[in-house]
């Protein structure tokens, strides 16, 4: 019987889960952060058989952990919260303090590095691995699996609310993208998109500077189909970006 792994990627905003049998995911769910602790948000785990082991990336803090492992306890497996390191699975990181690095964050660059490696991809080359959730990070990476660094600003919504808390009149309602915005609420909601592209569109110019080529852009996360198409260059969006890493490093183990 092939084991299964049960992957969880518990962000600020959401907890994403799959369980995967060694050849792809085969069940998936997911919950809002806030209401983990009292939900059943892995009340279908239960019906999967042949669970060997539990990786988690949790970024939402203690409590969090503590939730997501009340919830998980009745399976009586080894459950591993990664963290980031010096070198894993082909990737190298050059962070100044590597496990300072997010481990959502070091999940997602070993999944796209493990995705660059394969026949489809058409041969290796440098990779900006873009994760647009509450937070949207911009992370740069070489053809040869070396993390060169990358940046962290405020995702759309949280833009949202950041104006709408430290102003006495900007809405949180959201409105919708226009290139000439002629209301609040969409002045807001494409300010948010133009700021987030921008940050976006820098890192990939560094990066191309770097590697003396285009590099291949990988986007995740909840806004991630927001954002791609303000992008000026192609993107391939995995939703399931850390989830991958996490089945690449739980097998790497």
């Amino acid at each position: 019987m092939i084991a299964r792994i049960l992957a969880i990627d518990a962000g600020n905003t959401r907890i994403k889960w799959g369980l995967h049998d060694g050849r792809e995911w085969f069940l998936r769910g997911a919950v809002d952060t806030v209401d983990v602790a009292g939900s059943h948000a892995f009340r279908e785990v239960w019906k999967a058989a042949a669970i060997e082991r539990v990786v988690i990336s949790n970024v939402a803090g203690p409590s969090v952990a503590k939730a997501i492992e009340d919830q998980i306890h009745l399976l009586d497996k080894p459950v591993c919260f990664i963290a980031a390191t010096a070198r894993q699975c082909g990737v190298v990181n050059r962070y100044e303090n590597p496990a300072q690095l997010g481990s959502d964050r070091w999940a997602a660059l070993i999944a796209a590095h493990a995705d660059a490696q394969t026949p489809a991809a058409g041969g290796a080359r440098a990779q900006l691995v873009v994760v647009s959730g509450t937070a949207l990070t911009v992370d740069a990476l070489t053809a040869d699996g070396h993390f060169l660094g990358g940046i962290i600003v405020p995702g759309l919504m949280l833009m949202h609310r950041a104006l709408n808390r430290s102003t006495a009149q900007l809405p949180v309602t959201p409105g919708e993208y226009q290139t000439f915005p002629r209301s609040t609420a969409n002045a807001i909601s494409s300010g948010a998109v133009e700021a987030c592209a921008g940050a976006v569109a820098r890192m990939y110019t560094h990066l191309s500077a770097q590697a003396g080529d285009a590099p291949h852009c990988v986007g995740s996360g909840g806004s991630m189909h927001v954002l791609a198409p303000h992008l000026p260059f192609p993107v391939s969006i995995n939703d399931n970006l850390v989830l991958d890493g996490l089945i690449a490093i739980a097998n790497a183990a």
